[in-house]
């Protein structure tokens, strides 16, 4: 088993006095890249709901403090990729998002979710590139580089992007299917893999590449992949796909698997080492796992209850490692 020390929430923009309207609540899907002097951590934030009780979701960032990543130092005071024009698949959110740095570009792989009718959203995977370390994200084209297809029908999302032997790794999660449970649309999503030589043309491999543990009406989301001591190791989180909003045994948890060749999974979730706490702002689920190395220590940033409504938990790998 990995063992990882908590340090607690690093941020949440509720309790942040800098943060600016748009960022009312939410610290969803963190993402962090190396600059000289901090870490820049991205996730997904909202406004207060409208009128009609809707939200929206912007892609944002804050910056941690290399020498202490438990100290914010900077925080996006605008949003840093614009919402999508009227009909386009990302017009009303973005989320979740990742991103990696290659030289002096980051390159953003994101949700944009759309809203529907019969179904509460739609998602599919677009792609947006930075020359300013992330400030500001031009998006490649106007659609999305991976959406629906004959296998894959609905709700592409959760992006985690990975470049290994020149080629480019985009694990994601693909929904399976919807269904009504206690009156409301729920849905299964499994996660996938697609490969490309540039990062806009993918390759899918049309298959579930990890198996489930809580059957077929399992939801997996978050897959995210650090190679280490010859193998890669997958984080990623797990709940059932009903009564996971009111009973916190059926929500998100962290599980893991482990790869010699980045197509098959061993699945041990008793290898993850991280879990619910006893009390605070985790103490009812744990999701969206982000792990990644600082001068030569390896941390993890997730989210706690109600899917990061309350921030950001940073948790460093304790000695041993991989």
């Amino acid at each position: 088993m990995y063992n990882w020390k908590k340090f607690g929430i690093i941020f949440n923009p509720i309790d942040h006095p800098n943060r600016p309207e748009w960022m009312h609540e939410y610290a969803q899907a963190p993402n962090a890249i190396l600059l000289e002097d901090r870490v820049r951590v991205f996730f997904t934030t909202r406004p207060k709901p409208d009128s009609n009780g809707m939200y929206v979701s912007y892609c944002a960032y804050i910056d941690l403090d290399r020498n202490n990543l438990s100290n914010v130092i900077g925080i996006a005071q605008e949003p840093v990729m614009d919402l999508g024009e009227l009909g386009s698949f990302d017009e009303f959110g973005t989320y979740p998002v990742s991103v990696i740095k290659i030289n002096d570009v980051v390159h953003a792989y994101y949700g944009g979710w759309t809203r529907c009718e019969s179904v509460p959203f739609n998602v599919s995977i677009g792609c947006a590139q930075s020359t300013d370390f992330g400030c500001h994200f031009h998006k490649v084209g106007s659609g999305p580089v991976l959406g629906a297809s004959p296998y894959e029908p609905f709700v592409i999302t959760s992006p985690k992007i990975r470049k290994y032997n020149d080629l480019w790794y985009l694990f994601y999660t693909a929904g399976k299917e919807w269904f009504i449970e206690d009156s409301r649309p729920e849905i299964v999503y499994t996660i996938r893999m697609a490969v490309s030589e540039d990062g806009v043309q993918w390759t899918r491999k049309d298959k579930d590449i990890i198996p489930n543990k809580l059957g077929d009406r399992e939801a997996q989301a978050c897959p995210d992949v650090i190679y280490s001591n010859g193998k890669y190791h997958m984080f990623f989180c797990y709940r059932k796909a009903v009564d996971f909003r009111r009973n916190k045994e059926n929500s998100y948890r962290i599980g893991y698997a482990s790869s010699k060749d980045l197509i098959n999974w061993h699945r041990d979730d008793a290898m993850a080492g991280i879990d619910i706490s006893k009390s605070g702002f985790d103490d009812e689920m744990v999701a969206y796992p982000h792990v990644f190395e600082v001068d030569g220590r390896v941390y993890m940033i997730y989210l706690g209850n109600q899917v990061g409504r309350y921030g950001l938990g940073l948790a460093q790998l304790e000695e041993g490692g991989f």
